[in-house]
């Protein structure tokens, strides 16, 4: 298995797959190319979320604090509860975030 790898020529939606899932953690793929979060509504989880970029950009917004941008390499723990959404994603190559909830 590579994370690389079965990249969907279709990337017309938001690609979310998961890795790991059970009572306690997941770990999902998600493969963006120009997705953003819908203007209205926040993201509201019950679980802790570490998300990192491994390929590509994105902007995310919080509701209580500045936007965080994310280059390759880069990651960020969003706290339960904490809302937040995608402002933004390249849109001109995928972007492969890897995410562990928590």
């Amino acid at each position: 298995m590579n994370i690389f790898n079965a990249i969907p020529d279709d990337l017309s939606d938001e690609v979310f797959e998961n890795i790991v899932k059970n009572k306690n953690i997941k770990i999902e793929r998600i493969i963006s190319k120009g997705h953003s979060s819908p203007d209205t509504g926040w993201y509201d989880q019950e679980q802790n979320e570490w998300v990192i970029i491994l390929k590509g950009e994105a902007i995310l917004s919080f509701d209580n604090k500045p936007p965080v941008t994310l280059k390759k390499g880069d990651y960020v723990t969003i706290k339960a509860h904490q809302k937040h959404k995608v402002s933004w994603t390249a849109p001109d190559i995928e972007t492969i975030w890897l995410a562990v909830h928590y």
